[in-house]
């Protein structure tokens, strides 16, 4: 089977999301969207804040928050065990014996 390149067929772009998607003969111009508009809120734009490491896990989970509403914040006191599973709202925050952020926090 052939491999389909990137940009053509039924694989448009991704790297300009706000750019309108390809149209059918059927749709009208007044109607075109974008994979931006398309997806919407279940794509977030940001899924590890690297800048948050020495942070408090107070400041830390205020601006996780400030930025995915409705996300769940685990943190984790040193030496703790967790889960492995993988969900999609929950931000672990790893902290040290100062409750500071040790490891970039991240979507999982």
């Amino acid at each position: 089977m052939a491999e389909e390149k990137q940009g053509h067929g039924i694989n448009p772009p991704q790297v300009h999301p706000n750019e309108p998607l390809p149209s059918s003969n059927m749709e009208s111009h007044s109607c075109v969207r974008t994979y931006n508009q398309l997806l919407g809120t279940n794509n977030p734009t940001k899924t590890s804040w690297p800048e948050l490491v020495g942070a408090t896990a107070e400041e830390a989970e205020r601006k996780i928050k400030e930025e995915i509403s409705g996300a769940e914040i685990q943190v984790v006191p040193p030496d703790s065990f967790v889960t492995a599973d993988y969900r999609t709202q929950r931000v672990r925050l790893y902290v040290d014996e100062s409750n500071k952020v040790i490891r970039t926090p991240g979507i999982g």
